[in-house]
């Protein structure tokens, strides 16, 4: 046989069955497409801090970050009192120590949710959420704004509709008032129990953005899970699958609220927590029903603060560094912080996870990407969550962009490729 050529195979099907196939599996084909498009690609903040409506200032955010600061340098003044309350290596303590205290001067929140829910107290609903509306612009405007920022409105429960959609209505007119929607806006529905409250919103958001001359799919929202029916239906089902199919294409996250769905379930105030068992088959049964489809999940918060003692804070520390450690390590990149003395535990955390990691990581996906051997046989869908174990470790600070394409001689835009491959190069590997 000449060179270049190909030996020919005997095959026993006609042309025709692949086509008949492919031709009934079309509307498939357009289904997983359109349920399961992956996900967005986009930055995930690892946190989410609320703070209420009546309380939010144009300061709340470096004030935040100053407190945390404060915090660390009177119970943890150094790396290696930090480290000894952590339980870090010695290889980790200076540098995620360095890193927490940059990240708490530099960006100290990634997130943050100004509350008109369960934790708003004020008088003035309109007046306040006019005012977030317009010290969220200015934030944007002039460069201290958060990564993502935005309101939790009132649920879709009849008691207090009304006063949810007209929360909504004045803060987002407030920002288009202001200059436009923020590329980095967030809206949270929380207390959704059906479907239908999820429709709801949909229509909510369609009937502004016709309003105001928005790109329909403009907005898109949270939802956050705190009622046992959204997880299990009266039926059976698994109402939180439904809950993002509601959402036509519009959800961004799944949120859990650890004490309102703990309490929903009769669990006591002790041991209302999100490492309680109730709390994981919740989150697993989230987690299944969202892989695939771009919408994310976060975990919860503790309620337990750092405040008091040294001795008081170093425990409440331990906690939340534990807490957020089996987070990350269950694949729930996100979480809420109720304090902010919560911020130099969840960054030590979140650093300590992925530089933990990272060369492992690095070697394993640089001799996947020049196709050399190993000791761990690697398929795309390994090489598509190193890239993304990476990719999140550069968004949050824990890792630095010369490092990661020092031992992985990729760039970011490298890395992004591995982590968005095409749908067909997932299912042909492992053959």
């Amino acid at each position: 046989m000449g060179q270049g050529q190909q030996e020919k195979v005997a095959t026993s099907l006609a042309g025709a069955v692949s086509e008949e196939i492919s031709a009934s599996l079309a509307p498939v084909d357009a289904e997983l497409e359109r349920r399961y498009p992956g996900d967005p690609g986009t930055r995930q903040p690892v946190h989410t801090v609320y703070v209420p409506g009546d309380a939010f200032a144009a300061d709340t955010i470096r004030s935040w970050g100053d407190r945390a600061l404060a915090a660390l340098d009177e119970h943890a003044p150094d790396a290696a009192s930090f480290a000894a309350v952590l339980g870090l290596s010695d290889a980790l303590a200076e540098p995620v120590h360095a890193r927490v205290r940059a990240k708490l001067e530099r960006e100290p929140v990634e997130d943050l949710r100004v509350d008109f829910e369960d934790g708003y107290q004020g008088r003035d609903e309109d007046g306040d959420a006019a005012r977030a509306a317009r010290l969220i612009a200015e934030a944007y405007a002039n460069g201290t704004a958060a990564p993502y920022m935005g309101i939790r409105m009132k649920c879709m429960e009849a008691p207090v509709r009304d006063r949810g959609i007209r929360t909504l209505d004045i803060f987002l007119t407030g920002l288009m008032e202001a200059g436009g929607l923020p590329d980095g806006l967030v809206l949270t529905l929380p207390k959704v129990t059906y479907p239908e409250q999820v429709t709801a919103m949909v229509r909510l958001l369609e009937a502004f953005e016709k309003a105001r001359g928005l790109e329909p799919g403009r907005l898109g929202f949270e939802i956050q899970i705190e009622t046992s029916q959204s997880i299990l239906a009266a039926d059976g089902t698994a109402t939180v699958a439904r809950l993002i199919q509601a959402a036509e294409g519009r959800a961004t996250g799944l949120h859990y609220g650890t004490f309102d769905y703990s309490a929903c379930l009769g669990v006591s105030a002790a041991y209302q927590a999100s490492d309680h068992p109730a709390a994981d088959h919740a989150k697993a049964i989230m987690q299944v029903a969202a892989a695939g489809t771009g919408v994310r999940v976060s975990d919860g918060s503790t309620n337990v603060l750092p405040v008091g003692t040294t001795e008081k804070v170093h425990d409440a520390w331990r906690l939340h560094y534990g807490l957020t450690r089996r987070a990350l390590a269950r694949a729930y990149y996100q979480g809420w912080d109720m304090h902010p003395g919560h911020i130099p535990t969840r960054y030590a955390a979140v650093f300590a996870f992925y530089r933990e990691g990272f060369e492992q990581a690095a070697a394993r996906l640089a001799r996947y990407a020049n196709h050399a051997g190993g000791d761990v046989m690697d398929e795309p869908a390994t090489a598509k969550a190193l890239s993304g174990y990476l990719l999140r470790g550069l968004d949050c600070g824990a890792l630095d962009t010369a490092e990661v394409a020092r031992l992985t001689g990729l760039t970011r835009a490298d890395l992004e490729g591995f982590a968005a491959p095409r749908r067909g190069d997932l299912t042909v590997s492992g053959v």
